[in-house]
């Protein structure tokens, strides 16, 4: 067994309330029901709401548009949209209106489990892959579908889903699935720590809304008391849900792959998406945006004008209608940094623009590293938070990518019993920080456990930091006293840096975010020897 750890903090609870009610604001209560009613009056397109037979004959709430005025012999593009985690069949309404009044037929279901469909959730399982199979049967037998031209997309699970059926269906080709993971477990388990606040967000919202399946309610437990012998376990049924565990199949299967992510998901981390891109050997295209877990398409849930629909409208205009948008002749990976707090440029600097970055693939974002030492020797005690954080699941990012406020943290004002602080000079020119910055350390530890935290702050001239990126970090199993090095891949980023800054790294370890491991007592000191010096590698934007 593993160590006894925590209870959740509220702030998970929170987070959960939180989604629950701006699923509300979105019109999508417990109350709301699969019926016609509900669907925006639309005078290009017909709407029906339907069961269909998913896999084992499990039902499967769903709703179709189609091109208004259809004839018999008639053939159109056809799209499937699985939904999000927590969210009904009402979810896409807009944006497949808009699709089906450019001439596709849209098919949007309720994934098992959730809401009016049958069966339990089974979290990107075997069955999830077999209901997409079964929907994309049910299309072809009774829409104008053109059995040539299927795609799938969707947001959060929506998006998981349909990477796992792309890999799986050689019918499908074209993908875009937005705020979705490659791999599920260096999603919520990267550093060996667990993400607590994302797990319990999407426990408590699958309850909530959901049948959540025994094997789900033993695989959540275990990973939220830290259940270490089981940790083979669930790396194996995460590895099961994970789409890169499919890749050599996905690419086989030759479907046009577009991701969209933002940079502060703190569910679905960006780095994770971007190796999985990486990895794709046929038409793909990678987009990253400010913002949380699946508020950069949320707009356009709405029917609001939307950058992410819009690029996801021409990915399948390209490759289901063969259309030549430019959109395969651009750059496929597609930044736009996060957004400066106004008045934060030096005076005759321009601020930035706002606009997207292109480059021609994920290896050439931050091609310029930059080190900063990280000298001396520092010990730190465990159990307390420093003050340093990575903020609360989809809040803070979100606040980030609207008011421009992120997290914040005072330099001067923390605790150095508790947190490690490297500073870098002021930079006399911006710092337009892009892509993975890389921690390498050697750690002494006075247990065989623990958790440490690290942070990569922008700090103004008033020592005010505003964080820039974070990661977590576990071990288990160390001799206590005895030096080890520590590699470690920060959340990928694209923030610029005004000139007159500096860059701080600040180590602690508690994060409402995470679960700890730290046993009472516990003391981690940070050191830089002669032979290995310790460092932070910061990615930049070639200037």
């Amino acid at each position: 067994m593993g160590l006894p750890r925590k209870t959740l903090r509220t702030t998970t609870v929170g987070a959960v309330s939180a989604t629950l009610v701006a699923g509300a604001a979105l019109g999508l209560a417990p109350a709301a029901q699969a019926a016609p009613a509900t669907a925006p009056a639309a005078s290009s397109t017909d709407v029906r709401f339907v069961d269909i037979p998913g896999d084992g004959g499990t039902v499967l709430k769903a709703n179709v548009f189609t091109p208004k005025g259809a004839k018999s012999g008639d053939k159109y593009p056809a799209i499937v949209l699985p939904t999000s985690w927590a969210m009904p069949q009402i979810e896409y309404v807009a944006q497949a209106q808009k699709l089906a009044n450019s001439g596709y037929v849209v098919v949007s279901y309720n994934s098992r489990g959730f809401w009016q469909s049958g069966g339990e959730i089974e979290t990107g399982g075997p069955e999830d892959i077999a209901d997409a199979s079964k929907v994309i049967d049910w299309t072809l037998a009774n829409t104008p579908a053109d059995p040539e031209k299927i795609g799938m997309g969707g947001v959060s699970y929506g998006a998981g889903i349909s990477l796992l059926a792309a890999g799986h269906d050689k019918r499908i080709k074209a993908v875009a699935a937005l705020s979705g993971w490659g791999d599920l477990i260096e999603s919520i388990y990267s550093g060996r720590t667990q993400h607590a606040q994302a797990a319990g967000l999407l426990g408590g919202a699958g309850v909530l809304t959901g049948r959540p399946s025994p094997e789900l309610q033993q695989t959540l437990k275990d990973f939220l008391a830290s259940n270490l012998d089981k940790e083979d376990e669930m790396i194996a049924w995460g590895a099961k849900r994970s789409p890169a565990t499919y890749i050599d199949q996905i690419n086989r299967n030759g479907a046009a792959v577009m991701l969209g992510n933002a940079w502060g998901d703190t569910i679905f981390p960006p780095n994770q998406y971007a190796k999985f891109y990486e990895q794709l050997t046929g038409p793909k295209r990678l987009e990253f945006r400010p913002g949380d877990h699946a508020t950069a398409e949320l707009t356009g849930l709405f029917g609001l004008p939307n950058d992410t629909w819009t690029s996801t409208q021409r990915w399948f205009d390209r490759y289901l209608k063969g259309e030549k948008n430019g959109i395969d002749t651009e750059q496929p990976v597609q930044l736009k940094s996060r957004p400066q707090a106004l008045g934060s440029a030096r005076a005759g600097e321009a601020p930035s623009t706002g606009g997207y970055e292109g480059y021609p693939d994920w290896k050439s974002v931050g091609a310029t590293k930059k080190k900063i030492d990280l000298g001396g020797s520092t010990t730190i005690r465990t159990n307390v938070d420093s003050g340093a954080n990575g903020g609360i699941v989809l809040l803070s990012n979100a606040l980030d990518q609207f008011l421009k406020i992120p997290p914040m943290a005072s330099m001067p004002l923390l605790p150095r019993r508790y947190a490690g602080v490297w500073q870098s000079e002021r930079y006399e020119a911006p710092q337009r920080v892009r892509g993975t910055a890389k921690l390498h350390t050697t750690l002494t530890s006075t247990k065989e456990s623990g958790t440490l935290v690290a942070y990569l702050y922008d700090v103004g001239p008033l020592g005010l930091g505003k964080l820039v990126s974070n990661a977590p970090y576990t071990f288990h199993g160390k001799t206590p006293g005895k030096p080890f090095g520590v590699d470690l891949e920060l959340f990928s980023t694209a923030y610029d840096v005004p000139a007159g800054h500096k860059l701080a790294l600040v180590v602690d370890t508690v994060d409402p975010l995470y679960i700890e491991h730290n046993p009472s007592g516990a003391q981690l000191t940070f050191s830089s020897p002669a032979a290995d010096p310790s460092y932070v590698s910061v990615p930049l934007r070639e200037q």
